[in-house]
């Protein structure tokens, strides 16, 4: 199993000032932008985009291609905020900088019923 990375790997941290738990995703960060701010443009668009990732037919940032379906289909979430496959954490005593790798579970999926 691969190493335990703080930067790579869904986490807990504590809080000693609140005495809480918070949940840190960084390997979300890492997925692709695609939320760009942009002006309308008044033009008719085309109803297959060759460039989205859901879009049926085509290829998944992951690599996979969709299939060709032409209703509501189910994707699994390739960016989950937890993982399936987080390594442990090490053990610390540091009262500030406590982390545990618990935060697992199986990911989620994601619901696209695209245009119809």
């Amino acid at each position: 199993m691969t190493q335990f990375n703080p930067v790579d790997h869904p986490h807990r941290r504590y809080n000693p000032l609140t005495g809480q738990w918070i949940l840190v995703s960084p390997h979300r960060a890492k997925r692709p932008w695609q939320g760009a701010q942009e002006t309308p443009a008044k033009q008719v668009l085309p109803a297959h985009d060759p460039d989205c990732f859901l879009c049926a037919g085509n290829v998944r940032v992951t690599g996979d291609k969709n299939p060709d379906y032409t209703g509501t289909y189910v994707f699994t979430n390739d960016f989950a905020a937890l993982m399936s496959d987080t390594p442990d954490a090490p053990e610390s005593n540091d009262p500030l900088m406590r982390c545990q790798s618990r935060a697992r579970y199986q990911p989620g999926d994601l619901l696209f019923t695209g245009s119809q």
